[in-house]
């Protein structure tokens, strides 16, 4: 049976998903460039707005969505949504958490490799017409310890794919640990600020919410080891990037890799000008593979509600 709702797509998405939802009779408007003042203007004419990380849905977006019914978020945080104004209208927030879990995790892995061999100076060096090789003596990620905040799904994939490196695994989450994960991968539950006094390498995975911002600041990245790294691919505004400006260039940390930053789009970051720092434009789930899973996994999870499944 299909469905007569209509769909608004507003960001660039898997072609997958323009087509599970028009075999199921969906009426799409696939508008990947569109504006916020083109979504205020149409918002009203759509049951379903589908976003992911360049368009925010805001308040006011949502005062003027009188037909809808669903918003979702190919993709996992949900920080671009006005949330509190989507339940207040009774409208159903989803995402995609299922999608990113494995790019993100092998990101993260990618990203320690380049810190610890120094892949950027080497590369660099080249490009200038140097043969930096003594400035690439690096380090082996095997017996590293890797604190790991946040042990949600992409927590978990990472806390596997490093033990398979044979790190050592330090786990922190305000949540209770799946104790068959910890048990599977050896892992060190411990608080907060013993896992950023122990690891090597520190991976966020957490949301951003008040309790989270500036989670690593100044003060926290004072009690790491001067060699540590900090690798964050959740949201921008956890870490304190001034902080962690001044405790690199001090050489107070030995390195930081960023996917998100606190606000973006972020070309020439200052962290740019430090050598031992790896800066990448969100691109966590950019993979073929993500965002064609994304892709599945909110066509699926739209056609269900709609049929009263979930």
């Amino acid at each position: 049976m299909g469905f007569d709702d209509s769909v608004l797509i507003c960001d660039t998405v898997d072609p997958l998903l323009n087509k599970i939802l028009d075999d199921n009779g969906l009426k799409v408007s696939y508008e990947p460039e569109i504006t916020p003042e083109q979504i205020l203007e149409k918002i009203t004419n759509f049951n379903i707005v589908i976003v992911r990380s360049r368009t925010t849905i805001t308040k006011e977006m949502i005062d003027k969505a009188d037909n809808c019914k669903i918003i979702a978020r190919v993709g996992v945080g949900l920080d671009n949504i006005d949330l509190e104004a989507a339940k207040a209208k009774n409208i159903r927030v989803i995402n995609a958490v299922e999608g990113a879990m494995n790019a993100v995790a092998e990101l993260v892995i990618g990203l320690m490799f380049t810190l610890a061999r120094n892949v950027k100076v080497g590369d660099m060096g080249i490009r200038n017409n140097e043969w930096p090789k003594k400035e690439m003596l690096g380090t082996e990620l095997k017996g590293k310890y890797l604190g790991i905040i946040g042990l949600g799904n992409i927590g978990k994939r990472l806390g596997r794919l490093a033990r398979a490196l044979n790190m050592n695994i330090i786990g922190f989450d305000v949540m209770p640990i799946d104790e068959e994960f910890a048990k599977e991968v050896g892992l060190m539950k411990a608080d907060l600020d013993t896992l950023l006094q122990s690891a090597d390498y520190v991976s966020i995975h957490v949301p951003l919410l008040d309790s989270t911002y500036h989670l690593i600041d100044a003060k926290k990245m004072s009690t790491m080891k001067k060699t540590a790294r900090i690798i964050n691919t959740s949201r921008g505004g956890v870490v304190d990037e001034d902080a962690l400006y001044d405790a690199i260039k001090s050489g107070n940390l030995g390195g930081a890799a960023l996917d998100v930053f606190e606000k973006e789009p972020a070309p020439g970051h200052k962290l740019s000008e430090l050598k031992n720092v790896i800066l990448t434009p969100h691109a966590g789930a950019q993979t073929k593979e993500a965002q064609s899973l994304a892709a599945n996994v909110i066509a699926e999870k739209i056609v269900q509600i709609l049929r009263g499944v979930i």
